[in-house]
């Protein structure tokens, strides 16, 4: 079948049409490693009945301009940068084009969206990686469109040249020792996850192995093999951990994990915009720091934060923005739904010497209420909601409050256009709109934008 491609590009979901015209006109595809306007061959197996499908193409007869060789050797395998195939300035365009798109089918003037702000290097820029074994216990990642099977990889160009070698040491390793990976259907095995994270900044690097047993024992002679290998070879290593997880479900964090420490501390220093972070294995903090920056500073210029204003930072996580910002405000509240979280924001404040911070561990909504009860309406209302959006209880809590000004961060264009439809009714206008490019490679694009209370 000879299919043109119309609308979205690769892991997005693809329209097309059919020329052959023997495929069901309701069946969905998606073809990877394809791009807009090419045409391919495609074969998928038992049409009939089917309302989606996922096929790679097996001949593209019309290349698209903007097709490039994917530096990676395992690009056509992997499930992780899905555009490497597209060249850097066309993922760019897309991606302002794709919040636009979002805004105009909510009514709003797209003419507010600037051009996406890329990466002068696109590739090393992730500061967390997680690879994850096999049953055979090769270590790498999941395959492009079949996440139960691990590609067996010898490298990764988006993270960082120390985490490569890492994940390369380990995977040496547990073939060496012949240790098994967990079993996904008897819950049996060894190893499950390799989660890695280095600030580049500091260069302090983290390693956390999880398993289903205990480090000691019949395993204590391979583990002290392992430590002994990293620690030699890795000056930057300031955090190696054992993490027993004996829960069924195969993910890298559960709620009776026993960490053994095997190598320095179990938290390692960033820094972003000038301030240093504590970071655990489970914290969440952005995975592209310098672009992460460039969010930051935006938000403080859309702002236009004065030094005798009082502020909200809802969904605060650990103070990603609330400590750039508590420096530049009178006072600074930040509320998070998870305790963990607030702990460390209160932890990097103090860290920072910041001391004009006020941390709730509650949902947004009650956050909001308790705050207003002890400071009144803030000047400004900052939000960096999940993916999911803030939602409309939430935003329609925001009009509510009537605060001059909303600086609204994102990382779902859809979401965010949706949310923002409760603020218009409020008498908000959105005034500027700037797309920045975090993940290089994939479909992901992340908002700052600020909306101001009119009259």
């Amino acid at each position: 079948m000879i299919h043109s491609l119309d609308k979205k590009g690769s892991g997005m979901g693809l329209a097309y049409r059919d020329h052959g015209g023997n495929l069901p006109r309701k069946l969905k595809l998606n073809i990877p490693q394809t791009l807009i306007g090419e045409e391919v061959e495609v074969v998928v197996p038992n049409a009939d009945g089917r309302r989606r499908a996922t096929v790679m193409p097996d001949k593209i007869l019309t290349t698209h301009p903007e097709r490039t060789a994917p530096p990676c050797p395992h690009f056509e395998l992997c499930g992780g940068c899905v555009w490497q195939h597209w060249e850097y300035d066309g993922q760019l365009n897309y991606k302002t084009d794709f919040v636009k798109s979002h805004l105009e089918k909510q009514g709003f003037d797209p003419s507010v969206v600037k051009d996406t702000i890329g990466m002068d290097h696109p590739f090393e820029f992730r500061n967390k990686m997680e690879f994850t074994f096999s049953e055979e216990g090769k270590l790498g990642l999941h395959e492009l469109g079949n996440f139960r099977n691990i590609i067996d990889i010898g490298t990764c160009l988006i993270s960082s040249r120390d985490m490569v070698r890492v994940m390369q040491i380990v995977s040496d390793w547990a073939d060496e020792f012949q240790l098994s990976g967990y079993d996904k259907n008897t819950h049996s095995g060894l190893l499950r996850h390799l989660r890695l994270r280095q600030s580049q900044v500091t260069g302090e690097l983290m390693a956390a192995l999880f398993a289903t047993e205990r480090p000691d024992g019949e395993l204590a002679g391979a583990v002290n093999t392992l430590v002994f290998r990293l620690t030699s070879e890795l000056d930057g290593l300031e955090s190696l951990m054992w993490m027993e997880n004996k829960d069924i479900a195969d993910v890298a964090q559960a709620e009776d994990e026993d960490v053994h420490l095997l190598h320095g501390r179990t938290y390692i220093h960033e820094e972003m915009s000038g301030y240093s972070y504590r970071v655990w294995y489970d914290t969440f903090f952005q995975t592209n720091p310098a672009q992460a920056e460039k969010l930051v500073d935006l938000a403080i210029g859309m702002a236009d934060v004065k030094e005798d204003e009082s502020m909200i930072d809802l969904f605060c996580g650990v103070g990603t923005f609330s400590l750039p910002f508590a420096s530049r405000v009178k006072s600074l509240a930040g509320v998070e739904i998870v305790e963990s979280s607030i702990e460390s924001a209160k932890r990097n404040a103090l860290d920072n010497d910041i001391q004009n911070t006020h941390f709730l561990a509650k949902d947004a909504r009650r956050g909001m209420d308790e705050i207003l009860e002890t400071w009144g309406t803030p000047h400004l209302l900052l939000l960096d909601p999940p993916r999911s959006g803030a939602g409309g209880k939430v935003m329609r809590r925001i009009g509510r409050l009537g605060t001059g000004r909303v600086v609204y961060v994102s990382c779902n264009p859809e979401t965010f256009a949706e949310d923002i439809t409760w603020l218009r009714d409020f008498g908000y206008t959105l005034k500027d709109v700037q797309p920045v490019d975090l993940f290089p490679h994939s479909a992901h694009v992340e908002i700052v934008s600020v909306l101001e209370l009119e009259n």
